[in-house]
């Protein structure tokens, strides 16, 4: 049995309360490691430590606060197999996923927000007899919140513009993939982080989280996760005029029209859909095809989804592996059985799925997509977050865009057409954050990241998160 621990002012520490919480591996049922259940005096050692730590670490400068972040990811390149397998293990995500794309996208989070600190810069306005300019100045100590579906990724995606910018950082990865940020705060104790710069409690929601949020030194808030906690943190942190940045929830449009190339979007809709078991708030779980190709698009579609490989995560072939835990597989199923329900023809999957061996007891969700429900439908509006999508035919641009658009979410969408001038003008009247055009999930980090709607506040990424981790100070001189 794994103990997992705090990291707070750079010692690996048990929880002040001594409460505990099992840590379960998805693929088995089985609770492998113990977590921390950290309380408010843990916050309170933790926002300490920080508070301690933010004067020194805020005027060092960029290109050394770079270099530890460099350094961390240079250290998690050395243990990538196994982080690979540890968030694997954690998370129920195929091992060949974890080491193609979560491990490495996590050193290019460091390193790249290493570089912009270094080259973050700022406005001067000359005006007739002086000038003005703005300082950028760090927050201070800032709170970042990060999910369990993307667990290292998303959560250096917090951390490393809060250090970069000059903040001291308590973070909160989730309870249920507490594995590699415990990892993390081992390497960041042998690089010889300067203590209380990174504090990382491991908890619940409601127990630390909260206490997070409603600490009066934490001056800024990172969060991603359900849109419900999201605007329940908006209603705790807004009447105390901290930041905040929340990437909220999605349910994402992909608009196939009939000139697509053909081979490519069914390989792109079919990964956009069931990607991490559809653990991913940019998946898109709503699949608009022009009606002229929709019966061939929809009978191919089928056939890839399901040949997808589904079984033990740590096996290199394995395409599809469990969810995150069995409270989730269960919510999946209860959506299935409310498109049923509604209409809803299962066109492959809908059940359950045993593995054969060691992986008998796992919660696996065969992938699945669904035909024949209206658009204004449960199963259509609300994020289910697992491997379900849904096919609906439409017969013009204008109501691809409107159903596109028919849902309280704005997250991502993604339009598959050869046609330049379709996609300019679709990709412009979509209501969302991010829009893919005959690609999905291809990120460029200097770009800004977010949704509209009921899918968040704010933006992360690139000089959009550096901002949201600083103050502008305005500084106006008048010549004489």
């Amino acid at each position: 049995m794994i103990s997992i621990q705090n990291y707070v002012n750079g010692e690996l520490l048990d929880p002040h309360a001594e409460v505990w919480m099992d840590d379960f591996e998805p693929a088995t049922g089985a609770v492998y490691a113990r977590v921390p259940n950290s309380s408010g005096e843990d916050v309170e050692r933790a926002v300490a430590a920080a508070a301690a730590a933010s004067k020194s670490w805020g005027s060092t400068p960029a290109s050394e606060r770079g270099r530890w972040l460099r350094e961390i990811a240079t250290r998690i390149e050395t243990r990538l197999e196994e982080l690979a397998r540890a968030e694997s293990i954690d998370n129920g995500k195929p091992i060949s996923l974890a080491r193609a794309m979560d491990i490495p996208r996590a050193c290019a989070n460091l390193r790249f927000f290493a570089s912009a600190a270094e080259q973050f810069f700022s406005e001067s306005h000359s005006m007739e007899g002086g000038i003005n300019y703005t300082l950028r100045q760090p927050l201070g100590v800032v709170g970042c919140i990060s999910p369990w579906n993307l667990p290292l990724y998303l959560f250096t995606w917090k951390i490393a513009p809060a250090l970069a910018a000059g903040n001291c950082v308590v973070a909160k990865p989730s309870e249920l993939t507490p594995m590699t940020a415990f990892i993390f705060s081992q390497i960041c104790r042998d690089v010889g982080l300067p203590s209380g710069v990174l504090n990382i409690l491991h908890g619940e929601g409601p127990r630390v989280g909260q206490s997070m949020v409603e600490h009066p030194g934490i001056h800024g808030i990172s969060f991603t996760g359900g849109t419900l906690t999201g605007s329940r943190i908006a209603e705790t942190a807004g009447p105390k005029f901290k930041k905040l940045s929340l990437e909220l929830g999605g349910k994402n449009p992909t608009l196939v029209f009939a000139d697509c190339d053909w081979e490519p979007t069914l390989d792109g809709v079919a990964r956009s859909g069931f990607a991490n078991q559809g653990e991913v708030c940019l998946c898109g779980s709503r699949i608009f095809v022009e009606r002229t190709i929709y019966e061939r698009f929809r009978d191919e579609l089928v056939q890839r989804v399901a040949s997808l490989r589904q079984g033990d995560p740590l096996e290199a072939e394995t395409q599809q592996g469990a969810v995150v835990s069995e409270a989730h597989m269960n919510k999946i199923l209860g959506y299935i059985e409310l498109a049923k329900e509604e209409g809803g023809r299962i066109l492959c999957g809908g059940k359950r799925h045993r593995p054969a061996g060691r992986c008998e007891s796992g919660w696996f969700i065969e992938p699945t997509l669904i035909e024949g429900l209206d658009a204004t439908c449960r199963t259509n509006q609300e994020e289910i977050f697992g491997p379900v999508a849904t096919l609906i035919p439409f017969d013009s641009e204008e109501e691809a865009i409107e159903l596109a658009n028919g849902v309280d979410y704005g997250l991502a969408a993604s339009v598959w057409s050869s046609n330049v001038s379709t996609c300019h003008r679709v990709a412009a009247r979509l209501q969302s954050g991010i829009v893919w055009v005959n690609c999905w999930l291809v990120r460029d980090l200097r770009t800004p990241f977010g949704g509209v709607k009921s899918s968040g506040v704010g933006r992360e990424g690139g000089f959009e998160a550096l901002r949201f981790f600083t103050e502008a100070k305005n500084v106006c001189v008048q010549f004489h």
